[in-house]
């Protein structure tokens, strides 16, 4: 098993910034890809970015683009999602995630291609 626990949610003005941690413990060594998610109330969830723990390469939703980043620290077992120009759009429940397939793939950043979650941290972001 995964575990994964995500902290740095809060609440912030629009235009501001936020950087969420996720920090990955138990059976992680063929863990390939690491994602966060989102989903806001009354909405499905939906992928904000990805990266790969074996080429560093990462994916960022379009809808975010240009907005957030997604980064890692191997050696800590954490990733990272900075949050910049923040709107209220932007605002829900963020989630971790962890893949299942311990070989070589590309990542995604859909919610059926992972398997491990972390409990959320919430974001919410005011007019």
């Amino acid at each position: 098993q995964v575990q994964l626990v995500e902290s740095g949610g809060g609440s912030v003005q629009a235009g501001g910034s936020l950087r969420l941690s996720c920090v990955a413990s138990g059976q992680t060594a063929n863990t390939v890809c690491m994602g966060w998610f989102r989903q806001a109330p009354g909405k499905e969830r939906e992928g904000v970015a990805s990266i790969s723990t074996v080429f560093n390469r990462t994916r960022v939703a379009g809808v975010v683009q240009g907005r957030f980043s997604i980064s890692q620290d191997n050696a800590k077992n954490t990733v990272y999602l900075q949050m910049n120009s923040l709107k209220p759009e932007d605002t829900g429940m963020y989630f971790c995630a962890a893949d299942p397939l311990p070989f070589p793939h590309d990542c995604t950043v859909l919610p059926l291609d992972f398997d491990s979650w972390g409990q959320g941290t919430q974001v919410v972001v005011s007019s």
